[in-house]
């Protein structure tokens, strides 16, 4: 069996040039809106969704470093989140769920926001 570091980081190096070239291939819109980066979100988020299915009812989870923290990760880490907060959904935990959701999204939005200010700082 492959090393379970080795697994993510072979598997994080395939999903960040998938990322890549969908990047390239999907131009901004005119608008600006990040048409890319919701598709990868989105289509990671299900992948992720299928792959846990498929490795819980058929194939295991010896290949899960390469596969969803690796590949799915180093495609979109969005997915991870995702299959998190579906995990709360599903232990019947609704609240823990909604609280998960919302505050990773505005945690995550206040610590960007938090970087550039820092980083503009620092380097303006």
């Amino acid at each position: 069996m492959m090393n379970p570091f080795l697994q993510v980081a072979i598997g994080g190096a395939f999903g960040s040039v998938a990322r890549y070239a969908v990047y390239r291939a999907m131009p901004v819109g005119a608008s600006g809106f990040p048409v890319a980066t919701m598709a990868v979100n989105v289509a990671g988020s299900f992948l992720m969704g299928l792959l846990t299915a498929l490795m819980a009812l058929r194939w295991g989870h010896a290949y899960a470093p390469l596969l969803a923290t690796g590949v799915l990760g180093g495609f979109t880490t969005f997915s991870a989140f995702s299959l998190d907060a579906a995990t709360l959904w599903e232990q019947g935990q609704p609240g823990a769920a909604g609280i998960y959701v919302l505050g990773s999204v505005l945690l995550c939005l206040l610590a960007v926001g938090a970087g550039l200010i820092i980083g503009r700082g620092i380097w303006a």
